[in-house]
């Protein structure tokens, strides 16, 4: 493993490239963004990255019709000119020896090319055809947080309003729909209130299990910067495994899985207890409520589920934590009482500013909703919330799972300004969709793992994949796969490579990528980031936008949707910002937009919002002072929500905690970055990381194979002892971007009950000696 004193002097350097070249010793940088600097006819254009949910601002420099050369752009407020491994490499993944240029139809169980016009024409016909079997909720579209926002609005006013299904949903439910869910049951809106700029004033940072060095790396380096200009600042990595965030925080504590739940409440408990609440904050902003416990793991196929929020007190609130004392949580988190208290001491301290940072640690939990409110709980007791430096802060891993999903609604239930449920929500949306309102159900159908069961039961025949790669992420994966291969279902796939879904594609496709067409992405501070079409797509390849533009004028909605390619991104945006408009949530013009390196919303009378719920500098707010304008009562609501155990845990037949996550050079499944020679040389497969201790019982060293088992499946692993993490003894960590690898087998298909969204970090395995 990397020393933490060479992993900390990289880092403090100010440079993401330096830490990525002490993470990755030996391989070499891309030296073209600098050579090429001054190459004859390269012309630079600024661009946000097409990796991660952070929106890192690049300039890509274009020769002869080609991408050629990348560097971090000085001018964009989010990395100032920084760049990670993947960013520095990122126009590799538009060049891959298997792009997908060509459009494939399955003829006598064989992929054969036909021109792209053909194409269409069947999955339009297909379409049509299962709608007159079977009713429109027989289809589907599945889409992902890296639609760019154009790609979403059209699928999603084509699903909803022109077909008149709620069958759309997108891989983002596995990744943050904990997060918005958290958000809407504490604030009444979603997304952070804060931005980026907090890193510039915070004292402490405290990191509830996120691996924030590898997975935004970039960000992680702002905060080692900010570390280094103050030393009083304080880094706390909480995690369940030793990682590189570990090695570079002052205090790493360790904690067993699903604990964090406990560890919140008793934090709450200690600042009570200490005296520290910010009563007149308190008083005046905030409601108590009690939400319903034991409320399951969405295991069974008709699972249902609906909180309810009990009103309760102050009083109530503290008798509920006497069971999370140090004492007692330490019992069952492995978390010593001494550290409890400190980290109730530091979010306690009124000469402290904090932020909370999380990703998937907290959102990929079967009480995802709950952790995500209890962790808000934390800061409104003590009213560290909505200033610069002090607040909770959800992060993302989709360039646009905010701008995309969140914000223009390509979930089931949403629409780019509310709920299909909500009659006043429908009918603006068929106003400015100019269909009738009875064409957009009101009721939600299926979230992302209860559209593939429907997929599995026959109920949905015809899907629509765009931009995922959902046979390599879905949990239980092996029932999903099969599912797609039943008689009569049809399964189209827009990608821009092979992979495993398209494997199962009966029409393949093939996508424009990033650059290759105009767009924009929202990433996790609000920041709404155009981009221009830089270079031709390969072939016959066509933006998802026009893919699903060209399938709606098959299916008689022409009309909808503007007919110039030339001009048809412009249009969709000024259609799309109706929906905000106003100081809530209002969106930058698109000519505004287009000239910066993103806009924060609410941008209002021409200015961006950085703070949001405080009078002073957010111009919804209501007063001079905090104003959570979400709930109707504008106050904000710390909830009662408990310990509950996860749904599968170890015992004597499976042993050990199986974790899945990520590695700093792969994204997600991998599809683009293990076409990146550098990238793939560096981590060419999956592995399976073990605590030394658990490698010597079982007889096992560094590089030999394990073979992991669950319930569901068995994958066999190289064994990784000590390379760049170790987990705690009885757990095993795997990333899953390894398509010859799949963990997904072995994972579990539990999910948060409130958000539906999975939790890929805990189930039970055995590991045996291969």
């Amino acid at each position: 493993m990397i020393s933490r004193r060479s992993f900390i002097k990289s880092m403090a350097l100010g440079s993401a490239l330096a830490a990525a070249q002490s993470l990755l010793p030996g391989i070499a940088f891309p030296a073209q963004a600098q050579a090429s600097a001054n190459a004859q006819g390269m012309q630079w254009h600024k661009t946000p990255c097409r990796f991660c949910g952070v929106g890192c601002g690049l300039l890509v420099g274009v020769n002869q019709g080609r991408a050629v050369a990348v560097k971090g752009d000085p001018a964009s407020p989010v990395n100032k000119g920084l760049c990670c491994v993947k960013g520095y490499h990122v126009i590799q993944a538009l060049y891959g020896k298997d792009r997908l240029t060509s459009a494939k139809i399955r003829k006598n169980g064989k992929m054969v090319d036909v021109p792209l016009q053909e194409a269409l024409d069947v999955v339009a016909s297909q379409m049509k055809q299962t709608i007159a079997a079977h009713g429109k909720d027989s289809v589907a579209v599945y889409g992902s947080g890296q639609w760019t926002i154009p790609d979403g609005y059209v699928a999603s006013k084509l699903f909803k309003g022109c077909i008149g299904t709620n069958n759309v949903e997108a891989n983002a439910r596995l990744c943050m729909a904990s997060a918005v869910t958290g958000f809407l049951t504490t604030f009444g809106l979603d997304e952070p209130m804060g931005c980026y700029e907090d890193i510039d004033h915070a004292d402490v940072f405290v990191l509830w299990g996120n691996n924030m060095a590898e997975m935004h790396p970039v960000l992680f380096s702002r905060l080692l910067d900010r570390r280094q200009r103050d030393k009083k600042v304080v880094i706390v990595d909480l995690a369940t495994r030793t990682t590189r965030t570990s090695f570079a925080a002052d205090k790493s504590i360790l904690f067993e899985p699903q604990t964090d739940l406990a560890i919140a409440n008793c934090i709450a408990y200690q600042i009570i207890k200490d005296g520290r609440v910010n009563r007149p904050f308190v008083e005046k902003h905030v409601a108590f409520k009690q939400g319903k416990t034991e409320i399951g793991y969405g295991l069974e196929d008709d699972f249902a589920f609906k909180d309810e929020a009990t009103p309760t007190d102050f009083s109530s609130y503290s008798r509920f934590l006497e069971d999370y004392t140090p004492e007692k949580t330490a019992a069952l988190s492995g978390v010593s009482a001494a550290d409890l208290r400190y980290l109730a001491t530091l979010y306690g301290d009124p000469n402290r500013k904090v932020v909370s940072f999380w990703c998937m640690g907290m959102n990929q939990h079967t009480r995802g909703t709950w952790i995500n409110n209890l962790v808000y709980n934390i800061h409104l007791l003590v009213g560290k919330i909505s200033q610069p430096g002090n607040g909770p802060f959800s992060l993302t891993g989709q360039p646009s799972a905010c701008g995309t999903v969140r914000e223009v609604g390509t979930l089931t239930h949403k629409l780019p300004h509310g709920v299909v449920m909500n009659e006043k929500d429908r009918q603006m949306a068929a106003e400015i969709w100019q269909v009738p309102v009875e064409n957009i159900a009101p009721k939600p159908s299926h979230h992302t793992v209860s559209m593939f069961r429907a997929l599995d039961r026959g109920e949905i025949k015809f899907m629509w994949i765009q931009v995922t790669n959902p046979m390599v992420t879905m949990p239980k994966l092996k029932r999903y796969r099969d599912a797609t291969k039943k008689e009569g279902r049809f399964i189209v796939v827009s990608d821009v490579y092979p992979t495993p879904t398209t494997d199962i594609a009966d029409v393949i496709l093939p996508s424009a990528m990033w650059i290759e067409r105009e767009g924009m992405f929202g990433n996790s501070e609000r920041r709404t980031q155009h981009f221009h079409q830089l270079i031709d797509p390969p072939g016959e390849a066509m933006s998802d936008t026009l893919q699903l533009i060209e399938v709606a004028r098959r299916l008689g909605y022409g009309d909808k949707f503007p007919s110039d390619p030339a001009t048809h991104i412009g249009e969709i945006w000024e259609e799309y910002r109706r929906f905000h408009d106003g100081p809530k949530h209002g969106m930058a013009p698109y000519e505004l937009l287009k000239q910066r390196p993103g806009v924060l919303w609410p941008f209002h009378e021409g200015r961006e919002t950085k703070w949001r719920y405080h009078g002073a500098t957010d111009p919804a707010a209501k007063g001079s002072s905090f104003d959570f304008y979400g709930k109707p009562d504008h106050r904000a609501w710390i909830w009662l929500r408990p310990y509950e155990a996860a749904p599968e845990v170890p015992d004597r037949e499976y042993p050990f905690w199986l974790c899945t996550g990520r590695v700093l050079e792969h994204w997600h499944s991998g599809s683009m970055t293990r076409r990146i020679p550098i990238l793939h040389r560096a981590v060419p497969a999956a592995y399976a990381e073990l605590h030394p201790d658990d490698a010597t019982r079982l007889g096992v060293r560094d590089g030999d194979n394990i073979r992991i088992v669950s319930r569901r499946g068995a994958l066999t692993l190289e064994v990784a002892i000590d390379r760049r993490g170790r987990p705690a003894r009885g757990h095993v960590f795997v990333p899953f971007f390894d398509e010859h690898q799949l963990i997904n087998e072995v994972t579990l298909d539990a999910f948060c009950p409130i958000s539906k969204q999975p939790d890929y970090k805990k189930c039970a395995v055995r590991l045996e000696r291969v």
